[in-house]
């Protein structure tokens, strides 16, 4: 599952550090493989015959399902999971033909969220079919069956579609619904006439019923997890194309087909590349990508086997609208997504508890595939920020490790977080740099072909990489797996004798909230280099090591960027580093700048060694590097609220630095401009807009005017940017026109830009009518919600009363598997104490005990926030006054 782009930021979830004094006392071991399960283990599933009828106009449906089961101990009961689902009749029989058994009560548990019928004559060990006849509710809110309603040539139009992961399913089919029950499913849906179907397998028949509905059946699937079942139902267009015997399709509303075509071709290119990377082909007939109008809170598409769903932001491209951010996100949807129909959905983890193997392994290979299918994007040196966007939370006191326990449905869903995607995938790079590409690409062919169509735990993965590697595989990735947080390597001043350079490594822990923890232990792959010179590597075992390399200068440790952990020189070390720093290949300068500026905030070195750094980057610089110097000058803007002297200073000096850049790559492209130029042209155009940098608001003013009489005058590439400045800076009028302009917007994904836009305004009050909107009918069931996050980015106290005021309102336009995450987000941004407790309140007031991880890591952000302010700013103060003027 690709998680929402406007929720990465705010997933986490809680566990617990504790420090220990020696490597064999805290080495991590992998616990016994044991398959969790919720439900009695008295029956096992193998096949689901399922019947379905919607009613999309009366949000409800009903379905029959016949299930073939194994009893595997006399009993007279079965239990399976069900939500919001009523039943009305159950019988059992032992096949065809054969006596049936109607059941002598339905029991439903809706806190369990389970069924139980119960038979008075026991069932003895065999096989049966249970049938099961029942309705239930389409809700509006992406998860179980859902509708999306949007507007297509100006006519209102509704789409069905389904979202069963992490537990979800059993809201549309009574089932064992848990990824360990891996079993066959064959669908049936009676459907109005004029309507298409999509589900995992192609159709085999369609036929029309006497009252003038279409009865179509899908081929069975073969052997899957239930949160992999699909269907899909509307006025859709599809178009589709072969590739090594796949038919591959595109699914759209009407009309929309022409911008899903980059997306198909994408999926030609990437199965091609999958079927042989991984030694296994794609097993399925066919695989579909369909797209659909609106937005999740918690994910923007999924990876069911064959029947990929996507939120068209994330799918289609309008060249109207367009931009090269936006082919990115495609691409890498798509590649992330298709990568799990063999992670996941092939070889499916046993228990939640090992979610990272497929979210961690899917982020993986939708990182690989864009770099090595797009090499003009330079793709890699993103993963210097997924990277440490995961270090950040596990950086806390509040972080887990890769491999956690879960305990109920709750924590399953708020599993998908940045230590599940991030740190996964950047564990499993630097294991494949440790290896070696082709060996790590034979053990992951190995575990492939050896656990197809069945369940997995961590362990069975490192079983088959150390197999291939002939290394200690195991014993790293239990360190980095089975324990949280950031190993913090201390790199001494350099010694050079004799033509070789010494260093001496130190493990410490990097944390962020936690000064005087004793650090943990881990063993530590590094590579190190001289700038400009050859590199070395080490294992930092038990806390120390000492590493030669060849000729002298400044000492890089990460090389490459492959490695899991923080980065701290002696001063004389960065000294040498920042006056070399034009000389680092440009991953290198990213991660330089990633280090220094989290080391930095978080007390380990100078905070001003940032600012060191940017005064140091050369104009020329990749558009990646200036993108994060923008960014985080942009970021130290807003902790200067309530500082205006001290923000003017720190203004003046982002500025300088960034004013110079725009001019270099101006405000529109050059015919022979990197691609990645587009994206810092958007990223500069914004920071420096937020910034007050008077020519760049001006002008964006200047081009919005225009606009407004002749639409072709903004640019597919400024559009974004220069009505992200409108907005911040917007006074009423300009807020009511770009309001206008929401409501009267026909394409549906600009549609959703403008109402978010709404929320992005500095003005209270502005922000304050976003959130009453936001509440109405008007922007539509999946969108209020993401307004009221809008505002949460500027005005995080703002929004975060309001939401808690209206929570009930509020909480109908949130996925029920997101609220725990959502309302936390709305308040992490702040910096006032009092929000701290506000977070507690909530969470005992709405949540249950086991679901308490956002909050906490929500209120551990706003105590962060409050440190930051009080403790690294007068660094930065005392810089500017020094260097700055």
């Amino acid at each position: 599952m690709q998680r929402s782009l406007i929720s990465l930021a705010v997933m986490a979830l809680l566990g617990l550090t504790a420090g220990a004094p020696t490597l064999a006392a805290t080495a991590p071991v992998a616990k016994a493989a044991q398959v969790t399960t919720q439900l009695p283990r008295n029956a096992v599933p193998t096949h689901y015959a399922l019947s379905l009828t919607p009613d999309a106009a009366n949000s409800s449906f009903s379905a029959s399902v016949t299930i073939a089961l194994d009893v595997k101990q006399a009993t007279k009961s079965l239990t399976l999971n069900a939500a919001d689902l009523k039943f009305s009749a159950a019988a059992i029989s032992a096949g065809p033909g054969k006596p049936t058994q109607a059941a002598s009560k339905i029991g439903v548990d809706a806190d369990q969220q389970t069924v139980t019928v119960q038979f008075s004559e026991a069932l003895q060990p065999g096989s049966y079919q249970l049938k099961l006849d029942y309705t239930g509710m389409i809700g509006t809110q992406p998860f179980g069956l859902f509708a999306l309603d949007y507007e297509n040539g100006g006519a209102k139009k509704r789409a069905l579609y389904t979202q069963f992961e992490s537990s979800d399913a059993r809201r549309m089919i009574p089932s064992w619904d848990e990824p360990s029950y891996k079993a066959t499913f064959a669908l049936e849906a009676t459907i109005p006439a004029g309507q298409e179907a999509v589900s995992n397998m192609p159709v085999t028949s369609r036929s029309k019923l006497a009252d003038g509905r279409e009865l179509v059946r899908f081929a069975t699937t073969p052997r899957m997890s239930t949160y992999l079942l699909f269907f899909g139902l509307g006025e859709f267009d599809r178009a589709t194309a072969m590739e090594d015997g796949v038919e591959l399709g595109v699914v759209t509303q009407k009309g929309a087909l022409a911008q899903a075509q980059f997306a198909l071709d994408t999926s030609r290119v990437v199965l091609k590349e999958y079927n042989d990377y991984f030694g296994v082909k794609y097993p399925l007939p066919k695989l579909d990508n369909i797209a659909a109008p609106g937005r999740s809170e918690s994910f923007g598409a999924m990876e069911n086997w064959g029947a990929i769903f996507t939120f068209e932001y994330g799918m289609l491209l309008d060249p109207r609208t367009s931009t090269l951010s936006d082919k990115q996100t495609s691409f890498s949807f798509a590649a992330h997504e298709i990568a799990h129909q063999w992670f996941g959905d092939l070889v499916t983890m046993g228990w939640w508890d090992d979610l990272w193997l497929n979210e961690g392994f899917a982020t993986w290979m939708e990182s690989r595939t864009t770099h090595r299918l797009h090499p003009e994007w330079n793709w890699n040196l993103r993963l210097v920020g997924t990277r440490a966007n995961a270090m950040e939370r596990d950086a806390l006191a509040t972080t887990h490790p890769v491999v956690q326990h879960v305990s109920t449905v709750e924590q399953a869903s708020q599993a998908f977080d940045d230590i599940t995607y991030e740190k996964g995938e950047a564990v499993i790079r630097m294991l494949e740099e440790y290896v070696g590409d082709d060996t790590w690409r034979a053990g992951v062919r190995s575990y492939m072909a050896k656990h197809a169509y069945t369940n997995t735990v961590s362990d069975d993965l490192w079983r088959e990489m150390e197999k291939a590697a002939h290394k200690p595989v195991t014993a790293i990735a239990h360190d980095f797996t089975l324990q949280p947080g950031v190993p913090l390597i201390s790199v001494s001043a350099a010694v050079c004798k004799n033509g070789s350079t010494t260093v001496q490594l130190t493990q410490g822990e990097y944390s962020r909230d936690q000064e005087h923890k004793k650090p943990l232990r881990w063993r530590v792959p590094v590579l190190a280099q001289t700038v400009g010179g050859a590199t070395a590597r080490t294992v930092v075992s038990g806390g120390k090591a000492s590493l030669t390399l060849p000729g002298c200068g400044a000492v890089l440790v990460n090389a490459g960027q492959s490695g899991y952990y923080r980065a701290l020189y002696a001063p004389s070390a960065f000294t040498a580093l920042a006056n070399s720093f034009a000389a680092l290949q440009p991953i290198d300068q990213l991660g330089l700048l990633s280090d220094t500026w989290a080391l930095g905030m978080a007390g380990h070195e100078p905070a001003s060694n940032f600012l060191e750094l940017a005064t140091r980057t050369p104009l020329d610089a990749a558009p990646q590097v200036w993108d994060k110097i923008a960014q985080e000058l942009s970021a130290l803007s807003d902790d200067y609220e309530g500082k205006p002297q001290q923000r003017a200073a720190l203004e003046r000096f982002a500025r300088s630095r960034l004013a110079p850049v725009l001019a270099r790559i101006g405000w529109d492209a050059a015919a022979d401009e990197a691609p990645p130029v587009a994206n810092l042209r958007e990223t500069l155009i914004k920071a420096l807009g937020k910034m007050g940098d008077d020519s760049v608001v001006a002008e964006a003013r200047r081009r919005y005017a225009a606009s407004l009489s002749d639409k072709d005058v903004l640019s597919a590439a400024l559009r974004r940017p220069v009505l992200a400045v409108i907005a911040a800076s917007a006074d009423a009028a300009t807020w009511d026109q770009l309001h206008a302009a929401a409501k009267a917007e026909q394409v549906n994904m600009v549609r959703i830009e403008l109402y978010q836009l709404l929320g992005s305004s500095r003005d209270p009050a502005l922000a304050q009518r976003a959130l009453d909107l936001a509440l109405s009918d008007e922007p539509g069931e999946t969108l209020g919600a993401a307004m009221v996050r809008a505002v949460s980015v500027r005005h995080p106290d703002l929004a975060f009363d309001f939401a808690m005021a209206h929570y009930a309102q509020l909480e109908n336009k949130v996925e029920a598997g997101s609220l725990s995450r959502y309302f936390p987000a709305l308040g992490n941004r702040s910096a006032d104490p009092a929000m701290t407790g506000k977070l507690r309140a909530y969470a005992s007031k709405y949540l249950p005990a086991g679901a308490h991880s956002d909050t906490n890591t929500a209120i551990a952000s706003v105590e962060y926030r409050i440190k930051v302010r009080a403790q690294r700013l007068p660094q930065i103060d005392q810089w500017l006054a020094r260097h700055a003027g």
